[in-house]
């Protein structure tokens, strides 16, 4: 067994011990695009959260029977190569939403109140020298009686939704397979309808090729002046310039991402630079708890594959 970067996943608040118990066991914190293949070499199980395995490295890991990626989304494995070669690929699909829609509602809730933007205001003085008894540094927003439109519509989906009711909002949704029938409050809708419609827009829905690029330019020119945006799902779901000269431009009033096409991102991003930009460093499902969870499902899976039951198969092999 090799685990290509376990690093993010267990900083070393976790332990490994599960795995060992189950076989000769390496762990790297971080693997290097040129190292994935030594590394991965004369291993019958690798896990993998980015580190990528492309076409290429199935030709050349003979050995290889099992990849585990350390997440939900396996964009990062060419799934194709994968099923040629008989390799099974699993991933973790439900590690992580209590905190991924924790997160977007941070996020959401920043944008309509800036907490953080209000204390760091007080703490410079700006409280202490103020005629009033109050200011505000922008216009604050409630979210009861707004609308929030939802592309996807999974587990992270319905969680937000749930939570997005709870405040006192109506919710659009968009998904790619039929959504079970509608609660009060819930409606269906195509994108163009959520994208114009909605007054704060999240997406939860995987990233394809179908979906790269989701959120561009015309999508965000039918966007209300008064919207949000926010990603916690992948960062190739939008496009980054489009949406740093719409915020620059005025023509949205806001976005927050927890991701980006690159990660970490390049100095000239532009979405580091963009007015009312709020940028976090893939946070979301980086909780103590989700992290735990997503090492012993991890870690079962490999073992139900030795077991010969594989569970939460992306390819069977």
């Amino acid at each position: 067994i090799v685990v290509l970067d376990g690093h993010t996943l267990n900083p070393g608040d976790l332990s490994w011990d599960g795995l060992r118990a189950l076989g000769d066991c390496t762990i790297h914190d971080r693997t290097p695009p040129d190292q994935v293949f030594p590394r991965a070499a004369g291993h019958e199980i690798v896990l993998t959260n980015k580190a990528a395995l492309a076409a290429e490295h199935f030709d050349r890991l003979p050995e290889l029977e099992y990849v585990g990626v350390l997440a939900t989304g396996t964009n990062v494995i060419d799934l194709k190569a994968a099923g040629e070669h008989g390799v099974v690929v699993t991933n973790v699909p439900d590690y992580g939403t209590a905190s991924v829609a924790q997160l977007t509602f941070a996020l959401l809730l920043e944008l309509a109140l800036g907490v953080g933007a209000h204390s760091a205001g007080v703490r410079s003085g700006k409280w202490s020298a103020s005629r009033d008894f109050s200011y505000t540094e922008f216009p604050l927003v409630e979210l009861a009686g707004l609308t929030l439109g939802i592309v996807g519509f999974g587990r992270i989906g319905r969680q937000v939704a749930a939570i997005g009711r709870a405040l006192g909002m109506e919710i659009l949704i968009h998904s790619r397979t039929p959504p079970a029938p509608t609660q009060p409050g819930i409606r269906v809708a195509d994108l163009d309808t959520l994208f114009r419609e909605a007054d704060a827009v999240t997406l939860h829905c995987p990233l394809t090729e179908a979906t790269q690029g989701l959120v561009n330019a015309v999508r965000l020119a039918s966007m209300k002046p008064s919207a949000f945006l926010i990603n916690t799902s992948r960062g190739p779901l939008v496009d980054e310039a489009a949406l740093a000269t719409a915020l620059n431009a005025g023509s949205l009033a806001g976005a927050a991402v927890d991701v980006l096409a690159s990660e970490p991102p390049p100095a000239t991003s532009p979405l580091l630079s963009a007015r009312n930009c709020i940028v976090t460093p893939h946070i979301g499902w980086a909780t103590a708890a989700a992290r735990r969870r997503l090492l012993e499902v991890a870690v079962a899976g490999v073992r139900a594959f030795l077991d010969g039951r594989p569970q939460h198969v992306v390819v069977p092999g």
